[in-house]
């Protein structure tokens, strides 16, 4: 992927779509290597990602 996946992308997206990213990003996460741009790309695609399951699943 090695692109931010912003919280705007994230806009209507669904729970399988926010999961389906989710898993890209993770993916990338664990083939990038530590401190490289990619990794930081993908840890902020997770972050982003994780708020916007938050929104949409609510309160656990």
């Amino acid at each position: 992927m090695s692109k931010l996946i912003a919280a705007a992308d994230l806009a209507g997206k669904s729970i399988p779509e926010l999961r389906a990213l989710f898993r890209a990003a993770h993916d990338d996460l664990v083939r990038s290597e530590p401190g490289s741009p990619e990794r930081r790309l993908a840890l902020a695609s997770l972050e982003n990602i994780s708020r916007a399951l938050a929104v949409v699943l609510g309160p656990a």
